[in-house]
Formats: C-alpha cells, structure tokens, sequence
C-alpha cells in the first residue's frame, strides 16, 4: 500500500494521534514527522530547515516501499513555536527542542529521532528507518 500519510495541528492531533497509533500494528514502519506550518502569504514553511528535510525523508521514505505510516504533525507558526509552552515541547514523550523532528514510533512509545540538525541527512533517515 506505500506511504499513507496523516495530517495533524495541535488542535486535531489527538483524534489523529489515536487512529495513527490503532493502525500502528499494520505498517512496517510507523513515523511522525513535526514540521512548521506554512506561511500563508507565501505558501512557504517559516523553517528553512524543514524546507531542507522534507524533500530528502520524503524520498527515503517512498524507496522504503510497502505499508508505511507517516504523521505529519504541525507545531504551528513561529509565534505558537517559539512559546516555551508549547504542547509538543512539554510533552513527556516527545520533548520537541526543534523542527523539524523526524520520530520513528514503535511498541506505543518513541523508539528513536532524528532532531532538527540531523533530519535532512539521507544515511541518517535510512539508519532510522532501517
């Protein structure tokens, strides 16, 4: 079936969270992707960094082949970001420090990341993949 992809906000990440994670068990891989939003009046992510990465995990992850799961969940715009607050920020499990975070989701739980510096270099992605 190759990559299914899932769409996530802050706002809507827990219903999509949910069904991400029953359907977990189908996929050979499973992934959360959290990246910065676009920018509406350019239609451009407001991080050069995911603008960097997104293109690169993108291709890794259709060579990767059958039944992949990804969650592109996006930590808002730089203002939301920035707050030290932020929801993904304080949360115990992912403990976002930067975007983009490429997460690889096994056994309910983070079982390994790729941080913002790290997320666009291909032997890293294959390794996370692998």
């Amino acid at each position: 079936m190759g990559l299914k992809i899932m769409d996530a906000t802050v706002a809507s990440f827990n219903d999509v969270f949910r069904k991400f994670r029953e359907e977990a068990a189908n996929n050979k891989a499973n992934l959360i992707l959290f990246l910065a939003d676009n920018e509406p009046s350019t239609s451009l992510s407001w991080c050069p960094d995911c603008v960097r990465a997104e293109p690169v995990i993108y291709k890794k992850l259709e060579e990767c082949g059958e039944n992949v799961a990804l969650l592109r969940a996006y930590v808002g715009d730089r203002p939301t970001w920035r707050t030290p607050v932020h929801p993904w920020r304080v949360d115990s499990k992912f403990q976002l420090k930067g975007v983009p975070t490429l997460i690889r989701w096994e056994n309910d739980d983070v079982a390994a990341r790729l941080e913002d510096h790290e997320a666009h270099i291909e032997s890293k992605i294959s390794t996370l993949l692998a």
